[in-house]
């Protein structure tokens, strides 16, 4: 079993930089697919942005050019970088895994996955 924990949340102003991290446990995450997803209140989960085993990223298009997902596998870890944050970037962010061919990762990157995070809120006053 994977389990996952997000951490590196927390209140930043607009236009500021946040790095969310997820630590894997329980297994190499490794070979696995990883996303990051978030939710604000009152709104469904969104796609934000994932990463292959291999290394390929993926983004949603709110966040291209602002956001930068990474993996560190000697870590365990994948990264979210997010700069030049906006006050609609508040969120709950949730990072999760999958294990799947990476032939099929192009056309399911936004889901669905099969382990999750807890998510930690992100806030960006403006």
């Amino acid at each position: 079993q994977l389990q996952l924990a997000e951490s590196g949340g927390g209140l930043v102003q607009a236009g500021g930089s946040l790095r969310l991290s997820c630590a894997a446990s329980g297994r190499t995450a490794r070979g696995y697919a990883m996303g990051w997803f978030r939710q604000a209140p009152g709104e469904e989960r969104e796609f934000v942005a994932a990463l292959s085993w291999s290394g390929s990223t993926y983004y949603s298009d709110s966040v291209k050019g602002r956001f930068t997902s990474s993996r560190d596998n000697a870590k365990n870890t994948v990264y979210l970088q997010m700069n030049n944050l906006k006050p609609e970037d508040t969120a709950v962010y949730y990072c999760a895994a999958k294990a799947t061919p990476l032939y099929l990762f192009d056309t399911t990157y936004k889901g669905p996955y099969e382990y999750w995070g807890q998510g930690t809120q992100v806030t960006v006053s403006s």
